[in-house]
């Protein structure tokens, strides 16, 4: 009896000091991020000396704007388990309505032409939360079935014609490429969302909400958290930001099309899972999942600088999100095993 008490005191020790590397990774997950990126500018600009100017740089965050504030809906889609394929097609949609509106009234107020957008993007949110949440339809399925039925509508609407630069206002194009203390509108409203997407996150009871049911959908239920109001806000919110997105879009690249940001949903998934977003659900942070936007804006800005081929720059991008994929599944794995062998203990 003595023996083994020794040894289940000895044991705790023993399993404190071999906790897994893995498991300590989790905690510094975005410092590491942030060492990648800093150690690929570094590589970049010993390459190519016009990388770190203040004009790349600015052109850099200016393009990965639209993608960040996409990533921020996104992970609050992911962490309840879910997926949204339709958000390339509702930005194409509300870009392509905005823009119609703008040609035809071209003393439009900006703000009301990004309120215009927003609205057309909750409803489409809106639309896909209730698929999910009231009928129980699968959300890739019927994020699948909206993205097709949303990419229609654009091409019905558009007559399958473009809108371009000389059709819309200048103060409607300003929105893309203004600035305002120097810095660009774009970067500005990014930032803008962020902070109220950290507020929403971390300080109210609907943000913790997310993470519950995501983690844990029948302990939510018990605890009385609305798992069908949760989707239904969740989708909404980011068929909000997408329809923000479709208006940003069509003002910076001056031009709305049926095709607009075809695949797009593709590379705003891939910023959540280098930024750690579980597609598991239950855990992601925005911190994470703006520098995983950050680190593929910088791939795609500095590969052609490196002279890196199209087909190159396609495959690196995959590879290094594979690898992110691959390094967060050990990670989990070995949180998960080290809070075990603590239950046990």
């Amino acid at each position: 009896m003595q023996n083994t008490v020794v040894r289940q005191t000895d044991s705790g020790p023993r399993l404190n000091e071999k906790k897994s590397f893995l498991a300590n990774l989790s905690k510094f997950r975005e410092l590491g991020l942030l060492g990648f990126i800093l150690v690929i500018s570094v590589v970049v600009q010993l390459r190519n000396s016009s990388f770190l100017t203040i004009e790349n740089i600015t052109d850099m965050l200016t393009n990965t704007a639209i993608l960040s504030i996409l990533a921020v809906g996104m992970m609050l889609v992911l962490v309840t388990r879910g997926i949204d394929l339709s958000i390339g097609a509702t930005l194409a949609l509300s870009g392509m309505v905005v823009a119609q509106v703008v040609s035809h009234n071209p003393e439009l107020n900006p703000l009301l032409a990004i309120v215009l957008g927003i609205v057309i993007g909750i409803f489409c949110g809106g639309i896909i939360g209730s698929l999910i949440s009231a009928l129980g339809i699968l959300p890739i399925i019927a994020t699948l079935a909206a993205m097709y039925i949303f990419r229609g509508l654009t091409f019905t609407i558009s007559d399958g014609k473009w809108i371009s630069s000389y059709q819309m206002s200048e103060s409607f194009l300003r929105i893309g490429t203004g600035s305002f203390l120097g810095i660009r509108y774009l970067v500005v409203i990014a930032l803008i969302i962020y902070a109220v997407a950290y507020y929403f996150i971390n300080h109210t009871r609907t943000g913790r909400q997310i993470y519950a049911v995501g983690s844990n959908p029948d302990s939510a239920k018990v605890s009385g958290i609305s798992e069908t109001k949760i989707l239904l806000l969740v989708y909404s919110v980011m068929g909000g930001l997408a329809g923000l997105s479709g208006v940003l879009w069509v003002s910076k690249f001056a031009s709305a099309q049926g095709d607009t940001a075809s695949g797009y949903e593709l590379s705003v998934i891939a910023a959540c899972i280098l930024g750690g977003v579980s597609i598991a659900g239950g855990s992601g942070k925005l911190s994470g999942v703006i520098l995983g936007a950050i680190l593929l804006g910088i791939l795609d800005n500095a590969l052609p600088l490196l002279n890196v081929l199209p087909f190159w720059q396609t495959g690196i991008e995959g590879f290094i999100i594979l690898f992110a994929v691959i390094v967060n599944t050990l990670v989990k794995r070995s949180v998960e095993r080290n809070n075990l062998l603590r239950r046990k203990i």
